[in-house]
């Protein structure tokens, strides 16, 4: 194996493991050492990659952030109409959210807990022009008289709650229900059309 292949191979392992450990334990309760271990290589070999845990931080921090929102400014900007649009944004949403269950926990913590870090790389990871077209193509489609009139913050907080707020309480919903994690996955592929369905008909004219 190459040098350049050792190194970009010790490089996703410290990736990997500051990811497992940052999700696990904050930025607050991260140590560096801890990073290490997890990698199986020793402190030294860990700053010679990344000088501090801000750094490395900030990198898992913008990675993480920018699967929030996958792909939805090219459904924005597609030919689909606005409520196919609502659909396919909901169905990318939870998908994405199933693969990765940590993630809108793990964004708001660290969000309000480092609000510096937080905010900066969020906007940086986000490119948020998403959030802009939505809310002119909400406006758009209450001006053809398509939807009733309502505030697009309002209607964007509803859908992407309604849609958050199951991996949130993942850990109360299992204990209260009983269910496996299997039997989530199956809720949550469900939801992928009933959530879509509630906001379109709460909003349709």
């Amino acid at each position: 194996m190459t040098r350049k292949g050792k190194d970009t191979n010790t490089e996703s392992k410290i990736l990997d493991a500051a990811r497992q450990v940052f999700i696990e334990k904050g930025l607050a309760g991260a140590r560096m050492q801890d990073i290490a271990d997890r990698a199986e290589i020793n402190k030294a070999m860990l700053h010679y990659y990344f000088k501090n845990k801000e750094m490395l931080f900030e990198l898992i921090f913008r990675e993480t952030a920018g699967k929030l929102f996958p792909h939805f400014e090219m459904l924005l900007d597609s030919d689909l109409g606005f409520f196919d649009k609502i659909r396919s944004i909901v169905s990318s949403y939870i998908e994405t959210m199933v693969q990765n269950p940590y993630l809108p926990l793990f964004v708001m913590n660290e969000m309000n807990k480092n609000p510096e870090i937080g905010m900066k790389n969020f906007f940086e990871a986000q490119k948020p022009g998403f959030v802009k077209k939505f809310r002119a193509s909400i406006e758009v489609s209450i001006q053809e008289g398509l939807i009733q009139p309502i505030n697009p913050l309002h209607l964007i907080m509803n859908m992407f709650s309604m849609c958050a707020f199951p991996f949130i309480a993942k850990p109360m919903i299992k204990l209260l229900t009983g269910i496996e994690d299997e039997q989530f996955r199956n809720l949550m592929d469900q939801r992928k059309v009933l959530v879509a369905e509630f906001i379109i008909n709460s909003i349709r004219k």
